[in-house]
């Protein structure tokens, strides 16, 4: 039955527009204790009443007023209450030592015209590196969450490179996984105050995604190799990656960066609470 002790977490939200063109917030909210999740609808009237800042990955709800269905698994919202706020992600200090750790992977490409290239792309965006999203909602959505997800692939990378012996090139394998989101920096957009994450239409007008972007300005420099491999790094088509990898006669090295980027995804700090 419907109670108002207990307190939730919230592990995503989305706002959309209803078939009469108002506006409808979905909320998922977990409960701690059971694991259970429960669905909840805000309509534009309650939207218009409670603080964005409520919404944000990993903080603690109670909700006041709802009306929940039979099986208590999905609840129209009219009122929350904040009981705990999250942490929106990493700090200034936390940023730039994880950004600082990602230049100490840069630095260990040997090949000189590589190496000059993926320094170039990262001092001249590394505002927006410090700060970028993994993701909108599935892993690592919160505030530094591209670098600690580029740095967990990189250091999955370094450990299982010498594994293949010869047949793998390192600078190619390190310079894919430090780019392979790379457009993600152009793709979100993330509220620092809220730590709410949301897509940038402008790069969506221009872009198909964040993969094409990576791709793109790989091949344009000359790495067809890197490009490759992040093109395979969504792992299909419908998913979207530009290369799928149940094509025929793929060489090795393209399906390194999807199970690199796939583990991080899956088993990495997929929380902001988990910092």
């Amino acid at each position: 039955m419907f109670s108002t002790d207990i307190i939730y977490e919230v592990v995503t939200f989305a706002i959309g527009d209803t078939k009469s063109g108002t506006k409808m917030g979905k909320l998922q909210l977990k409960d701690p204790k059971s694991g259970e999740l429960l669905n909840c609808i805000l309509w534009e009237e309650a939207l218009n009443r409670i603080d964005p800042i409520l919404f944000r990955t990993g903080n603690e709800l109670r909700i006041v007023s709802g009306s929940f269905n039979e099986k208590y698994n999905n609840c129209l919202v009219s009122a929350l209450e904040l009981i705990k706020e999250a942490k929106t992600g990493l700090d200034e200090n936390e940023r730039e030592q994880e950004y600082n750790s990602l230049v100490d992977y840069i630095n260990k490409i040997s090949d000189e015209k590589l190496r000059k290239f993926v320094t170039d792309i990262y001092e001249t965006n590394k505002e927006k590196i410090l700060v970028a999203p993994a993701a909108k909602l599935m892993h690592h959505n919160y505030i530094g969450g591209l670098m600690v997800h580029t740095l967990e692939c990189v250091s999955y990378a370094e450990n299982i490179i010498p594994l293949f012996f010869q047949r793998v090139n390192k600078d190619e394998v390190i310079a894919a996984c430090l780019l392979h989101d790379i457009g993600k920096i152009f793709e979100y957009k993330i509220d620092l105050k809220t730590g709410l994450i949301d897509y940038e239409e402008d790069f969506r007008k221009e872009w198909i995604s964040h993969s094409q972007y990576g791709f793109s300005i790989c091949m344009t420099s000359g790495f067809k190799k890197i490009a490759r491999m992040i093109a395979a790094h969504h792992a299909r088509a419908d998913w979207g990656a530009i290369i799928d990898l149940n094509e025929k006669d793929l060489e090795p090295i393209i399906y390194l960066i999807h199970h690199i980027d796939d583990l991080s995804a899956k088993f990495g700090k997929t929380n902001v609470a988990m910092l």
